[in-house]
């Protein structure tokens, strides 16, 4: 759910107690009727609290239509008038919304969104993470910018991310949009490297991360570079089902390290 990915509490099970830690459990493994019949159960809980999680419930239950929205937006706009955590969230998901969510994406309205965003809290969670979704509308929502200047604006907003989480995040797509755009590989490269550095990656395994470094190193001519990952992916992943067509590769590799007098 949009918002909540970086819930990670385990599943409630025990409502002889319940807290908003049992709903966001509920809501972060998609239980939004559970969740809401627990917020329900709720018997100590601000009223901003109580607000912001009807609002994130009602958008669990996609696809909304515009009469949805016009009745949880109003909620986000009201909270984002507080000067808290909760007000920064609202701003974040109200931005994200517009983003995603509405049957009509409004990149502009996102946008100027999560502007405000960072204009208001820059230090904030939720600004560090609006610069990653913003960044993706740089990435591939603008088609009216040419594509350098599309990872221009992205690298722009990764500078001003702290959250090496987050930074890595942006990296990786920029990496990836320049890949499509048809940059040089030595362009593409250090993004990955530097996603890859990072870790902890959600949505592409290591182990494709691994691959694709090593694959495009040997195709930009870095045959040590190459040589290294290829390397990483038999040590750590030693029981993947890619073993055989990645040891194709290898013997390719060191072949053209042997023509080059170099199979250090």
């Amino acid at each position: 759910m949009i918002g909540l990915s970086f819930v990670t509490l385990a599943p409630a099970k025990d409502l002889s107690f319940v807290t908003m830690d049992t709903v966001w459990s509920y809501a972060a493994s998609n239980q939004p009727l559970e969740a809401k019949a627990a917020l329900d159960d709720v018997e100590t809980v601000d009223e901003r609290t109580k607000t912001l999680a009807e609002a994130v419930l009602a958008m669990a239950r996609p696809p909304l239509s515009e009469g949805d929205w016009a009745k949880i937006e109003p909620m986000l706009a009201q909270l984002a008038q507080g000067d808290d955590e909760i007000a920064a969230q609202a701003l974040y998901l109200q931005a994200r919304m517009h983003q995603v969510q509405k049957t009509t994406p409004d990149y502009a309205r996102a946008e100027a969104l999560y502007d405000e965003l960072a204009r208001r809290w820059p230090e904030s969670h939720w600004a560090q993470l609006g610069f990653v979704k913003l960044g993706f509308v740089k990435l591939f929502a603008n088609d009216a910018a040419a594509p350098r200047a599309r990872i221009a604006a992205a690298e722009v907003l990764l500078a001003m991310l702290t959250e090496p989480a987050l930074r890595r995040d942006l990296q990786l797509q920029i990496g990836w949009a320049a890949l499509e755009y048809g940059f040089s590989l030595d362009d593409v490269l250090p993004h990955l490297i530097a996603a890859d550095a990072v870790g902890g990656l959600m949505g592409i395994t290591p182990e494709d991360l691994v691959i694709q470094i090593g694959e495009l190193s040997f195709r930009a001519g870095h045959l040590a570079q190459a040589k290294h990952y290829f390397e990483r992916f038999f040590a750590e992943f030693p029981t993947s089902t890619r073993i055989y067509n990645v040891r194709q590769r290898m013997n390719e590799l060191e072949a053209a390290l042997a023509a080059k007098g170099d199979g250090a």
